[in-house]
């Protein structure tokens, strides 16, 4: 049974059909009743591909983590905005499909050839390391995407992601404000945008108190786990002298970073204070709970849901939209007793 065999039983074309299948108004309500008592009867249940054929939708959304170094489900920041993303694109009457990234490179594959394939509406494009260049392909070509973490400027597409330069800001400024003036930082070796803006705004932060840097309170991870922070902080803490006040530009460093100041017999925050950001679950737990600038993951993932939805209905333009973070204040970060000086 498929939709000719219906179309003929009720003496119409596969075009009314179709209409029908898809709620539209200008079918007779006779007609309509007609063609659904047949659908009934005869037990057809229309497809997706019958669906989409009538409307040119499928109402999928295809999820790219970008990156051939990706930062995927095993990031907590990533999780959250997902699911966030998942709860309105479904509120908006859209499925997920995950594209993978490991094998299909190979094969002379890319993420433009797999969304025609199969017809997705739009893309939501999650930032990852050594981004490949299909994924700027698909971002150039007219199919609507909308990228976390990662600048996207095609026809069709948006990007949305945290002021990242109010997050250093706001950490330096907080340092500032609890009498710390010897800062360090903890960052990524292969900065992405969103790390380069908060390594820069970290720096331009530090001129802005007329405070000076040395390089050797600066120390880079090889990538984004807390192992990785661990590392990056035995290396500035082999350099000798440390500073007073170190800003991780993910709470994963910053655990990284904690473990390894203890194990070299300081105290957190009495000896040394520790921000990071992202401000997931965790932080909460740590020992002592992390200071940390918190990404709001439901607007971000709820905002791209919607920018997407707005995309695909041609009622969007490229732009960039930020996101206010927000510094949450816990025990790793104390006041130090500048009275006097």
């Amino acid at each position: 049974m498929n939709i000719k065999t219906i179309a003929s039983i009720a003496g119409v074309s596969v075009a009314t059909v179709s209409k029908i299948i898809n709620n539209y108004p200008d079918i007779s309500e006779e007609t309509r009743q007609r063609v659904l008592k047949i659908m009934e009867e005869t037990g057809y249940r229309p497809s997706s591909s019958a669906k989409t054929l009538a409307t040119k939708k499928s109402n999928l959304v295809g999820v790219v983590f970008a990156g051939k170094l990706n930062v995927d489900f095993s990031h907590p920041f990533f999780v959250e905005v997902i699911n966030a993303f998942k709860k309105q694109i479904g509120l908006l009457g859209y499925d997920l499909l995950f594209f993978s990234n490991e094998k299909f490179l190979d094969r002379g594959e890319d993420y433009l050839a797999r969304s025609k394939y199969f017809q997705v509406d739009g893309c939501i494009i999650i930032a990852g390391d050594e981004v490949e260049r299909s994924v700027f392909d698909l971002d150039a070509s007219p199919i609507p995407c909308i990228g976390v973490d990662i600048e996207l400027t095609g026809p069709s597409s948006c990007y949305i992601m945290s002021d990242n330069r109010k997050i250093s800001s706001k950490v330096v400024e907080h340092f500032y404000m609890n009498g710390y003036r010897d800062m360090g930082f903890i960052g990524i070796e292969r900065p992405s945008l969103v790390m380069q803006q908060r390594e820069e705004a970290f720096y331009s932060s530090l001129k802005q108190f007329s405070i000076d840097s040395r390089p050797e309170w600066k120390a880079y991870s090889k990538g984004y786990a807390a192992e990785e922070g661990y590392e990056a902080s035995k290396q500035m803490i082999a350099q000798g002298q440390l500073p007073r006040a170190v800003f991780a530009v993910t709470d994963l460093l910053a655990f990284g970073a904690m473990r390894a100041f203890k194990e070299a017999g300081l105290r957190v925050p009495e000896d040394i204070a520790i921000v990071g950001c992202d401000d997931i679950e965790a932080c909460r737990y740590t020992d002592p709970p992390l200071t940390t600038v918190k990404q709001d993951t439901d607007k971000i993932g709820r905002l791209a849901a919607m920018v997407l939805f707005d995309l695909m209905n041609k009622q969007m333009e490229n732009q960039c939209i930020k996101v206010e973070p927000e510094l949450v204040v816990r025990e790793s970060c104390g006041a130090l007793d500048i009275a006097g000086v």
